[in-house]
């Protein structure tokens, strides 16, 4: 077990490492963010099985840190540094997050009346599209958040099938 240790568990964490360095990079500016996003997150969930064992082999000097007292500043400041970025994400519809998932929260919130524009249809006619796929509606003052409740089912589903196959 030992040799493992010392043979793939600081590769690993390394390699991990860059990986998502490079993917975060890559989402930073916007490069191909439908390619990174998922390797992104995923590979940062692995990375901390070697993150752990990396920690678990070197506790000993990390223990050092402790007790020298050069742990605390590093991760103080880490933390602090870190408070605005989840700052506006904690103050709910307001502030943070991905504007995309802000306009389907708006969308699936909205009355039929009001969505049915944007969906290149009528009101009446969304209802109609609704109950042939099946879920229960008889007002166009229903929304999809609404809709989806009853039909135990997320809004997203829900607005997802009634998209146009096309923008014009």
């Amino acid at each position: 077990m030992n040799a493992f240790f010392t043979r793939y568990v600081t590769p690993l964490t390394t390699g991990l490492f860059l990986v998502s360095a490079i993917s975060g990079i890559a989402l930073f500016f916007r490069w191909a963010p439908g390619s990174f996003h998922a390797m992104h997150e995923w590979l940062s969930m692995l990375l901390l099985v070697p993150f752990v064992l990396h920690m678990w082999r070197n506790w000993g000097a990390f223990m050092t840190y402790i007790k020298r007292n050069t742990l605390w500043i590093p991760l103080a400041l880490c933390i602090i540094i870190s408070i605005p970025f989840a700052w506006p994400s904690s103050q709910g519809q307001s502030g943070g997050g991905n504007p995309a998932f802000r306009v389907v929260r708006l969308m699936t919130q909205a009355p039929l009346s009001s969505l049915a524009p944007m969906l290149k249809t009528s009101p009446d006619e969304l209802v109609t599209r609704l109950q042939g796929l099946g879920y229960k509606t008889t007002s166009t003052n229903d929304t999809l958040d609404k809709i989806a409740a009853s039909a135990n089912e997320q809004p997203l589903n829900i607005l997802l099938k009634l998209l146009p196959a096309r923008p014009q």
